[in-house]
């Protein structure tokens, strides 16, 4: 196998960013998540904002695996939805500016094809993929709240090349899918991983995160599934309720290397 290209989300280290660079190096890990709703928004980012964040991270050997950008509503809701699609493409030019071809954020609910939300959803995608082909950044749509199956008819019905997939098998396995089951669907799509583990919790009903490793994700069978597809991207450790974070995602990332 493959060594694996290892990152981390910036934003689950819960400090800023020029503080977090050090200690992502560190941990021996190949790039960083940036959070484009957080510190860093791409419309108040100058030029010579970008030429210091890119010397930051230049002095630590670290490049951007990924851009996240998680907008309020999904693609699928009418309100506001001109404003989302134009801040998305600002996040995939900030993506791209930054040596990073992939956008991150949940596209929303996918409705049937009869509903109403159908056809604004696949408007909207589309006319993201036409801009990210011409930017060279993608969206990667997150799983979890939907099936695999439910995703790829989706992204079957879309021009091709419109969006790809953040594969996070934490959110699938929180919300009752398996993520073992999901990877086989979806391995030819997917441009991202979040690793991330979480258990289902039986009695309280419900998912629950956890370590990285001591979860349910088949993380072997997951690495195996993608090689065989060809991938070649990150797997950028995400941890959204660590009690001691930095350890807890250093962990993490030494779990990833022994995979």
């Amino acid at each position: 196998m493959a060594e694996v290209k290892v990152g981390v989300k910036l934003s689950s280290l819960g400090m800023p960013f020029r503080k977090a660079l050090p200690m992502v190096a560190e941990m021996g890990v190949d790039a960083v998540e940036i959070d484009a709703r957080g510190e860093l928004r791409p419309r108040e980012m100058s030029q010579t904002g970008l030429r210091q964040i890119r010397k930051w991270l230049d002095d630590h050997n670290l490049k951007v695996c990924a851009v996240g950008f998680q907008t309020r509503r999904g693609y699928d809701v009418a309100d506001d939805l001109q404003a989302r699609i134009d801040a998305t493409k600002d996040a995939m030019r900030f993506a791209y500016s930054l040596g990073a071809s992939v956008v991150v954020n949940h596209v929303g609910a996918i409705p049937d094809q009869d509903a109403p939300g159908w056809q604004t959803l696949l408007e909207a995608l589309s006319d993201l993929g036409r801009t990210s082909q011409m930017i060279g950044a993608f969206l990667a749509m997150e799983t979890g709240s939907e099936s695999a199956d439910q995703m790829k008819m989706l992204i079957q019905e879309l021009p091709d090349y419109s969006v790809t997939v953040n594969f996070d098998p934490g959110n699938l396995i929180i919300n009752g899918f398996s993520a073992t089951d999901a990877i086989q669907t979806l391995a030819p799509y997917v441009a991202h991983v979040h690793a991330k583990d979480a258990v289902r919790d039986l009695a309280q009903g419900r998912g629950l995160e956890v370590m990285l490793g001591r979860g349910s994700a088949d993380f072997p069978t997951i690495l195996a599934v993608l090689e065989e597809a060809g991938y070649r991207g990150y797997f950028t450790v995400e941890r959204e309720n660590a009690k001691h974070p930095v350890a807890e995602i250093s962990n993490a990332v030494q779990y990833l290397r022994n995979v």
